[in-house]
């Protein structure tokens, strides 16, 4: 970060670090165990439960869960990580480009 980046600089910044950064996803990604629907079901029986993948977060004020199946969770899990990423670079920009702008406005001043 420059001391006399301007706000078009943070703009090119952002979109560069950016770039790369699919596929993205936020919310968490839990292995559940639950019961099935079948009568005398062994697995059911012993305890174990049936496994599944589920993403869950909140879409506004309501709470979501999808059903995610076992092969692509390494690529959900990885989007997660890639939207925490994001998160932290939006971050960073919203900063940047106040400091800018405020430079920006003050060197106007001063003309």
């Amino acid at each position: 970060m420059s001391h006399r980046e301007s706000s078009q600089d943070v703009r090119r910044w952002f979109l560069r670090a950016i770039k790369d950064l699919w596929p993205v996803a936020l919310g968490s990604v839990s292995l559940r165990k639950s019961p099935c629907i079948r009568q005398n079901c062994p697995t059911c029986a012993s305890g174990k439960g049936h496994s599944s993948y589920a993403l869950s977060g909140y879409r506004g004020k309501r709470r979501f869960s999808v059903y995610v199946p076992d092969e692509l969770a390494p690529d959900i899990q990885r989007a997660l990580e890639q939207g925490r990423r994001l998160q932290d670079f939006l971050k960073e920009a919203g900063v940047r480009y106040v400091r800018a702008r405020k430079r920006e406005r003050r060197s106007r001043r001063e003309k």
